[in-house]
Formats: C-alpha cells, sequence, structure tokens
C-alpha cells in the first residue's frame, strides 16, 4: 500500500499554565493523513486548534508532541515546499500585485531569469483574472476579493507541495466568495496539488473537499470523523444541491457541529503508543460507516516542543 503523503501523527498542542495550575491541552493525540493531490477541508468550533494545526504543518509553530511528516520528510520550520493563504491576504503593501507574486516566485527560483519569473508570474495572476492594468496596483487599490486573488496566484505560482488554506475567503462578502472558489476549484483540478483547508463554512466545504475533518470541541480536542465526499467531479454551486446525498452530508455535518462535537468533547484515556484513527464516513452512502475508530500502533510520542 502506497505511503500516505502526509501523515500527521499523535499531534499535540499543551500551554503551561502561567499560575503553576493546570496547563491548557488545546488538541491532543490528533492523526490522519492526506494522500497527493486530495483537497482535505477541516472543520471545528473556535478553540479546537484548527489554525494551531495548520501552523504546525506550515512549520509555523511546533506541536508539544508527536510529528508531521511530508513527502517522507518530517516537517520542521517554515518552507518554500507548502505554501500559505490566510484570511487576511498577507500582502506587502509597498509591492504591486504583480512584485507580490515575483517575489515569491523569485524566491522559489532563484536561478530563473527576470523573464522568466515575469511570464510564470502574469499566467498565475491571469489564471485568477486579475489582468488588464489590476496587476500594477498596489493592496491598497484592490478589492477584498482582488486582494485574495493575488494572494491564491502567489501560493500557486511557487509550485509548494502542500497548499494551506486558513479561512481563505472568511473576510469576503458571498457574491465574491463563489466566484473565488469557482477559480480555486479550476486551478486546483488542473493540477496535482495537496491542500488543506480551514473553513467554517459547510457549504464552501462540501463544493471544494474530497474529505472534510471533523474536529471535536476543545479543550482536549481531536479529528473525531473523515468524511467522504464522493459527489461527482466537477462541482457547481448552482447544481451540486441537485445531488442525492448532498443534503445527507450537509445534515451529517450540521448534526455533528450543533450536537455531537459538545458531546464527544473532553480528555480520553489514550493508551502510549497506540493511534486512534478518525471515524471515516460517508453519509451518503447506506449505512454511512466505512471504517470504525482502530487503535494502530505507531512509536511512542516523543516532544518535539517544551
Amino acid at each position: 500500500m502506497e505511503k500516505p503523503f502526509l501523515e500527521i501523527d499523535g499531534l499535540s498542542k499543551v500551554y503551561p499554565s502561567p499560575e503553576g495550575g493546570d496547563p491548557l491541552v488545546v488538541f491532543e493525540n490528533v492523526n490522519f493523513d492526506i494522500n497527493k493531490g486530495e483537497f482535505v477541508c477541516i472543520i471545528g468550533h473556535s478553540g479546537c486548534g484548527k489554525s494551531t494545526i495548520m501552523n504546525v504543518l506550515a512549520g509555523l509553530d511546533t506541536a508539544t508532541h508527536g510529528a508531521v511528516t511530508m513527502d517522507n520528510t518530517e516537517v520542521a520550520g517554515p518552507s518554500l515546499d507548502r505554501g500559505v493563504v490566510f484570511q487576511n491576504y498577507s500582502l506587502l503593501p509597498w509591492l504591486s500585485a504583480l512584485k507580490n507574486v515575483t517575489f515569491g516566485v523569485a524566491a522559489r527560483y532563484p536561478d530563473w531569469s527576470r523573464k522568466q519569473v515575469l511570464d510564470h508570474s502574469y499566467k498565475y495572476l491571469e489564471m485568477v483574472g486579475l489582468s488588464g492594468g489590476a496587476e500594477h496596483r498596489k493592496p491598497s487599490q484592490l478589492s477584498g476579493g482582488m486582494r485574495q486573488r493575488v494572494s491564491i496566484a502567489r501560493a500557486f505560482a511557487i509550485q509548494p507541495k502542500l497548499l494551506l488554506l486558513d479561512e481563505p475567503f472568511g473576510a469576503l462578502d458571498a457574491l465574491t466568495r463563489g466566484t473565488i472558489q469557482d477559480e480555486l476549484i479550476r486551478i486546483w483540478s488542473g493540477s496535482d496539488q495537496t491542500v488543506f483547508m480551514i473553513t467554517h463554512d459547510v457549504d464552501e466545504a462540501i463544493l471544494l473537499a474530497d474529505r472534510i475533518l471533523l474536529m471535536t470541541n476543545g479543550p482536549y480536542a481531536r479529528v473525531a470523523e473523515s468524511v467522504v465526499i464522493d459527489i461527482p467531479r466537477p462541482r457547481e454551486r448552482a447544481t451540486i444541491i441537485h445531488n442525492d446525498g448532498y443534503y445527507k452530508i450537509r445534515n451529517h455535518l450540521v448534526d455533528f457541529l450543533a450536537r455531537r462535537s459538545k458531546d464527544m468533547a473532553g480528555k480520553e484515556d489514550i493508551v502510549p503508543g497506540q493511534r486512534i484513527e478518525p471515524l471515516e464516513v460517508n453519509p451518503a452512502k447506506d449505512g454511512g460507516v466505512i471504517s470504525e475508530e482502530t487503535p494502530k500502533k505507531t512509536p511512542q510520542l516523543v516532544p518535539v516542543a517544551s
């Protein structure tokens, strides 16, 4: 069996108490895998540690226990092999849209000529619908949706092995969000890009994802379920709601967020050296459950940060 492209094993994040009391365990024993070219969304209530998990995957934070392995190499620190798109755009305000992209491309490909960098950057800006002069404007001269297009173009242009999206459409109005979602699907579907995305929008997750990971409430949050989205691609917003499985999936996700995420929250008895896989379910099919939660032997967890 082929080894997963991204492996998250026994991940925990613990903050010590400033007063010497009990430490805060944000999440513990988080385990999941992502295959090459897969689009995975993660959903959970605020405080469950979704953004912290993403920061660990990006190399911007360290876990207290556990390990992240990407393409057979342990993740340790930031790398251009991992591109990140944040909710707040994170563009360099003194550079134009084009130069924001060329800055990343030149760092990724230092041996390229200026023409290669420009041609490559223009290609991705055009892919997100930014051309005709908009590429020469600074971020302050662009709308929120256009700024996020620049962020997405920059992230794809460096051609990372893993693309991390932290609620990239959360600050946008519904119409703009829908348009950029369509652009994201179009670019991703023409590549073998692996994507991990945080979202609070159930409908957005169903539209975009191959699988949706569901986290219980914090503290002591964990990834409880991996929901398979087998609605055929290409998916379109106007027609996906007519798929027979759409509302079965949607109702399952809403029920988890409204009820089960709270009921399942809290500390669990974890046997050292065991990996508890999230329950894999497909709500669109009869029965729903694909695999039961089964402990798997893994190496003893080793602290990577204190």
